[in-house]
């Protein structure tokens, strides 16, 4: 299983042209980013980054087990929110800025972050890609800060490794030609 996960991100980041790193990480927070470029216009990539998550956002990375109860309402005070049933549900992170198709912002603990004395800001921007015309580079950028007991530095891989896998499903979502549905 390790190695075709591994195989997976081998050939997700070779054809979209993904870059991932720790930018910094101390005992009191993190910052993370995420880089993909992909085939399609930045109105495409919003479009499924924001309305099909639950089509690229790893099942095994949510509460209720399916990613298809996640949804994006990118709206200020919206939310990266789960369905729980009928009449459960969770927010993730709660939308701060929306402005389609250049920036999203969502501020919150994600996952297990939300447990935690933690807070976070996660950026994620749209620009047409300079190095590849009819391309756009989306950039994932989360900082955490707070308190977590043997320092927040202990998570800054973990965390990092999560974002990239689901950065790398969104990636491959839209390289299947599937964004603008």
């Amino acid at each position: 299983m390790i190695r075709c996960n591994l195989l997976f991100f081998i050939i997700i980041f070779a054809f979209s042209d993904a870059c991932a790193e720790v930018l910094d990480q101390a005992p009191g927070g993190f910052t993370v980013q995420h880089q993909v470029s992909v085939a399609v216009s930045r109105d495409d990539a919003w479009a499924a980054f924001v309305h099909h998550i639950g089509k690229w956002w790893n099942s095994d990375h949510t509460v209720s087990g399916d990613a298809a109860n996640l949804y994006i309402n990118a709206v200020p005070l919206g939310c990266f929110c789960e369905r729980l049933g009928d009449t459960g549900g969770l927010v993730h992170l709660q939308v701060t800025f929306a402005n389609p198709a250049v920036m999203l912002r969502l501020s919150g603990g994600l996952g297990p972050l939300g447990l935690m004395g933690t807070t976070g800001n996660m950026t994620v921007e749209f620009e047409d890609d300079a190095a590849a015309p009819g391309r756009t580079l989306v950039m994932l950028r989360y900082a955490v800060g707070g308190y977590y007991a043997g320092g927040l530095d202990a998570l800054a891989a973990p965390v990092d490794g999560v974002l990239g896998e689901q950065l790398a499903g969104f990636a491959a979502f839209v390289g299947r030609g599937k964004a603008a549905q």
